[in-house]
């Protein structure tokens, strides 16, 4: 791993960080989706300049709980609620085919609206589904 990679995942942490105000569940979510980015995550897909756009949308988010501050804020909540498996925990039955259809598939328009959103402000927010059926 190149230091330019290691340094843009440490200002990445540090400022999500802070962004979050070192809240519990958000902390822990955003550092297991950022280490999982960098993880599966391509070293030709390294872009600098996106990275400094996520840094500078992060920084927003700290300095005023506007609108970057909601949209991070949620982001993070519906990524919690990703790993967690929902507000409702699932009984000890198996689920039926139709509902891992549903499970594993529930969050692809919201990975959609993210791809969205990078594009658009030039961001590398991390975009994936764990397709695991928890």
């Amino acid at each position: 791993m190149s230091k330019d990679i290691l340094h843009a995942y440490r200002h990445l942490y540090r400022q999500g960080l802070r962004a979050v105000q070192f809240s519990k569940p958000a902390r822990y979510t955003l550092r297991d989706r950022l280490r999982l980015a960098f993880r599966k995550g391509n070293a030709t897909d390294f872009n600098q300049q996106k990275i400094d756009n996520t840094i500078e949308f992060f920084r927003y988010a700290t300095i005023e709980n506007g609108l970057e501050h909601k949209i991070l804020k949620n982001i993070l909540l519906v990524w919690w609620h990703q790993e967690t498996g929902g507000f409702r925990r699932v009984s000890k039955n198996a689920l039926t085919p139709t509902e891992v259809e549903i499970k594993v598939t529930a969050f692809d328009t919201f990975n959609h609206n993210i791809h969205m959103l990078n594009e658009s402000m030039g961001m590398c927010l991390p975009a994936m589904t764990l397709r695991a059926p928890t």
